[in-house]
C-alpha cells in the first residue's frame, strides 16, 4: 500500500509538472539538458518533467527605457540630452527568440550595450554638426540613430521602434550667450522696424506739407492774378471814365481841370476817413497844387475812351 500511494504521488507530480502555463504577450525558451530545444506559446502547454526546462521566459511586447547623456559639437559645446527610447521583440520567430534569451546574460547587459549604442550614434552625429544647428536638427538626429542601429538590433533579436529626444540643453554660459544672441536680433528686428515705420511717416508729412504748399502756391498765385487784372481793369475804367468826363466839359466849354480838383479833393477825404491814425503830409502851397494838377492833367493826354490800347 504505502509503495503505491508513493507511486500514485509521483505520478501526479509528474503530470501535474507536464502542464505549463504561459502567460500572454511573452514566450518560454524551453532547454534539454542545457540545449536549446523549442517555444512555448502564450497559453497551457504540456513539457516532458524534470527534461525539457524552461530556461527563460522572454516578452515580447513594447518597452521602453529613459536615457540621458552628453555629447560635444564640432566647434566643442556641451550638448546635454534627455531622451525616451521604446524598442521590443523583432518577431516570433524561433531563431529571434534565440537571439534573445542567449545574446546577453541578462535585460541588466542588454540595457547597457543598447543605451551605450544608442549615445554612441547621436555622439557621432552631434560631432559633426556645430552647437547653433543644433537644435534644428532634433528629427534628423533620431532618424540618424535608427538607421545607425536598426541592423544592430536586428542580430540581438529587438527593433527599435522610436527615439524621442525630450530635452536639448546647453551649459550655461551657452545658453546666457544664446539669450542675448536672440535678445540682440530681436532689437535689431525692432528698430529696422521703427525705423522704417519713422521713414514712412515723415514721407507722408513730408508729401502732405508739399502737396499743402503747392496748393498754398497755386491759390497765391491766382489771387495775385485776378488782383492784377482787377487793378488793370479799375485803371482802365478810372481813365476810361475821366477821359469821358474831360471831352463833355470841353463840348459844354468847362474847365476840365475842374475834375481833377474834384478827384484831388475826394482822394484827401478818402486818406482822413481811411487813415487810422497815420499821419499824410500834403503839399498845400499854390506850387505844389499846380504841380499835382499837371501830373493829373497828363494822364488824360492821348487818351481815347473808345480804343483798349491807350498810352498810360
Amino acid at each position: 500500500m504505502t509503495s503505491g500511494l508513493v507511486l500514485l504521488v509521483l505520478i501526479v507530480l509528474a503530470l501535474m509538472m507536464s502542464f505549463v502555463t504561459v502567460q500572454q504577450g511573452t514566450v518560454a525558451v524551453i532547454t534539454v539538458f542545457g540545449k536549446f530545444k523549442r517555444i512555448m506559446g502564450p497559453g497551457l502547454n504540456m513539457r516532458i518533467p524534470f527534461i525539457e526546462q524552461i530556461f527563460r521566459r522572454i516578452s515580447y511586447q513594447n518597452r521602453s527605457n529613459e536615457l540621458k547623456f552628453q555629447a560635444i559639437t564640432q566647434d566643442q559645446a556641451n550638448v546635454y540630452f534627455s531622451a525616451m527610447m521604446l524598442f521590443s521583440v523583432l518577431n516570433q520567430d524561433s531563431e529571434t527568440i534565440q537571439n534573445v534569451a542567449f545574446k546577453f546574460i541578462d535585460d541588466r547587459n542588454l540595457m547597457l550595450s543598447l543605451n551605450r549604442s544608442v549615445e554612441g550614434a547621436v555622439r557621432a552625429f552631434v560631432a559633426t554638426k556645430k552647437q547653433s544647428e543644433i537644435l534644428q536638427l532634433r528629427n534628423e538626429i533620431i532618424l540618424h540613430v535608427k538607421e545607425q542601429l536598426d541592423i544592430q538590433l536586428e542580430g540581438w533579436g529587438y527593433h527599435l521602434l522610436d527615439l524621442q529626444i525630450n530635452d536639448i540643453t546647453f551649459d550655461e554660459e551657452i545658453i546666457k550667450s544664446m539669450a542675448k544672441v536672440v535678445a540682440s536680433n530681436n532689437l535689431k528686428a525692432a528698430a529696422e522696424n521703427e525705423g522704417q515705420a519713422l521713414l514712412i511717416t515723415k514721407t507722408k508729412v513730408a508729401e502732405a506739407e508739399g502737396n499743402a504748399i503747392k496748393i498754398s502756391a497755386e491759390a497765391e498765385r491766382m489771387a495775385a492774378q485776378l488782383r492784377g487784372q482787377g487793378v488793370a481793369l479799375f485803371r482802365e475804367e478810372v481813365a476810361r471814365g475821366m477821359a469821358t468826363a474831360a471831352k463833355e466839359m470841353e463840348s459844354a466849354n468847362l474847365d476840365a481841370s475842374y475834375i481833377l480838383f474834384s478827384m484831388w479833393t475826394d482822394a484827401i477825404k478818402h486818406f482822413a476817413e481811411y487813415g487810422k491814425g497815420n499821419t499824410i503830409f500834403l503839399d498845400g502851397s499854390s506850387n505844389g497844387y499846380q504841380k499835382t494838377m499837371q501830373q493829373l492833367m497828363s494822364t488824360l493826354q492821348g487818351f481815347d475812351p473808345e480804343k483798349k490800347d491807350n498810352k498810360k
